[in-house]
């Protein structure tokens, strides 16, 4: 394509929009109210996916050994472990180290603990780190039949409502904004039909003369990606000011929270580069949509 011919498209779309000033102004209101509800749920979705891998890294299954049991059992106890093809890691801690972390962890009353030092009522522990987090149940499973075990500990019950929390909050947030997509790209498909057939005349006359299909339908596209760019930068200018804020309020209200939004750049950039795409790829999907049911050349 010629970059008069381009340019001559993009003339066309402009005032294709000024023509049709209300509808345009309610597809590209449309857009903007999609683009800031992906915005804000692709925001929570991808933060909400990165604490829960934070939190499901620090996942691990305490093997506590059997008091009875001599070194070479447990050094042979270990092996076994290790053996097991989901397990990443095993680290001993001893029952005097149990112990030490366990009057630290309790500050002024851990003190309360510290005659215990000789007659320490602690186990040794294996701590077992696996692969995938979501391996940690059947690893421990599997530890339980080992001998020489005397018990085995991983939060099952958290361990299991943290992943079945994580895949709903997934599924509804993708849902929710598949579902606001679509309702963009139906509005602007309706903005770009109500143009063809006020433009029908004019289109009937560009035919005759050997107008391509092509070079009619371009303005066309050419609308329908304006009003994809143009509903997309209030959404993007929300994101990048709104989550720089939030994230300075959290972290100087809250220093010592142990989970992390992820850090403010290059994450609204990313952020702000999806919301784009995806105005024009609705705005294009709509034209289209609209040119093929609705434009008869």
């Amino acid at each position: 394509m010629k970059f008069k011919t381009f340019g001559r498209h993009g003339k066309e779309g402009v005032k294709s929009l000024a023509r049709n000033r209300w509808m345009s102004i309610a597809s590209i209101s449309a857009v903007t109210v999609t683009l800031l509800l992906v915005g804000v749920f692709a925001t929570l979705l991808l933060n909400l996916n990165d604490i829960g891998s934070q939190i499901e890294e620090d996942v691990e299954v305490r093997v506590f050994i059997d008091r009875t049991a001599e070194d070479n059992s447990r050094d042979q106890l270990k092996e076994e472990i290790e053996g097991i093809s989901d397990v990443s890691s095993v680290e001993f801690q001893s029952k005097e180290e149990g112990l030490e972390q366990l009057i630290e962890s309790l500050g002024d009353d851990g003190e309360v603990f510290a005659s215990l030092k000789d007659e320490n009522p602690l186990n040794d522990v294996f701590i077992v780190q696996t692969d995938q987090p979501e391996d940690t149940i059947k690893v421990a499973q599997t530890i339980e039949d080992f001998n020489g075990v005397e018990k085995v500990e991983y939060a099952k019950e958290t361990v299991e409502r943290l992943f079945n929390v994580m895949d709903v909050a997934r599924n509804v947030g993708l849902a929710i904004i598949a579902g606001l997509l679509f309702t963009a790209m139906f509005l602007i498909a309706n903005t770009i039909r109500i143009t063809i057939v006020a433009r029908k005349r004019e289109i009937e006359i560009m035919k005759m003369v050997g107008a391509t299909n092509w070079f009619i339908r371009w303005p066309f596209l050419f609308e329908g990606i304006l009003i994809g760019v143009l509903g997309s930068l209030l959404p993007i200018a929300v994101v990048i000011f709104g989550y720089d804020y939030v994230y300075t309020e959290i972290n100087t209200k809250y220093p010592t929270l142990f989970i992390e939004l992820l850090p403010v750049y290059p994450f609204v950039w990313k952020v702000s580069a999806l919301l784009m795409i995806m105005g024009v790829v609705i705005g294009l999907w709509g034209s289209f949509t609209s040119i093929r049911k609705y434009l008869k050349v």
